[in-house]
């Protein structure tokens, strides 16, 4: 079964994500605060997690920020009262598999979490733990990247993008298909999303000069690999 860490603090809203959450057949922990939340973490083992922005103690953001310092392989999705451009952007650099505006329809959390934990479940990582990129080793079991005496902590969509773009190396990926693989829609969120998550994976290969990731605008990119 699913385990889920669902953070809100409205009570009626909480209890109604948490049962029909349940009825889905997921697990759920229910943290009344972001405080609560990040305990409830550090003691415990969750598939994805679902945090509301707005939270006493500590805000979804803050919350988030720390659970991926502990564990940067769990998909997380935010909960937001606000529909700004800056909370989506914030929500993005940290990682979110995705973003809901609310008021919504508990059924659309239900069909977001499945659309998340199936793209998780279908690009899995090879049973060989490191592979080489150029200067770079890439440790997809541990989520992390290698250079020199460095390491670079991966999320898991940034572990998941990483691969897909290291099997389709040297081959130009078309944007659509790269949406539908690695994030399941073209929506603007998910186009925002793969280009936050492009751009930050130029800086983490930014220390060798044999790596590139370039782009066409509006068609699609290419992994650029010399081996």
């Amino acid at each position: 079964m699913t385990n889920v860490l669902l953070a809100e603090d409205d009570f009626d809203f909480g209890s109604i994500l948490k049962q029909y959450l349940e009825i889905h057949e997921y697990q759920v922990t229910w943290a009344k605060d972001g405080k609560e939340a990040l305990e409830l973490f550090t003691k415990n083992n969750f598939d994805i997690c679902v945090f509301d922005v707005m939270m006493p103690k500590l805000d979804g953001f803050s919350l988030a920020e720390k659970v991926v310092d502990i564990d940067p392989g769990v998909p997380f999705v935010f909960l937001t009262a606000k529909k700004l451009k800056e909370d989506c952007i914030q929500g993005l650099k940290l990682g979110a598999d995705d973003y809901i505006v609310k008021p919504f329809e508990a059924d659309i959390l239900v069909l977001r979490l499945r659309n998340i934990l199936k793209r998780t479940q279908r690009i899995q990582p090879k049973k060989e733990e490191l592979h080489r990129i150029g200067e770079y080793e890439f440790d997809s079991i541990n989520h992390k990247l290698l250079f020199q005496e460095s390491e670079q902590r991966l999320t898991e969509k940034e572990t998941v993008l990483i691969q897909y773009l290291y099997e389709h190396k040297n081959t130009m990926v078309k944007r659509d298909d790269l949406l539908k693989d690695v994030w399941g829609n073209d929506d603007f969120f998910s186009g925002r999303s793969m280009d936050v998550f492009i751009s930050r994976l130029r800086k983490y290969f930014k220390q060798d000069s044999s790596i590139a990731i370039e782009s066409v605008r509006g068609v699609g990119l290419t992994f650029k690999v010399d081996q």
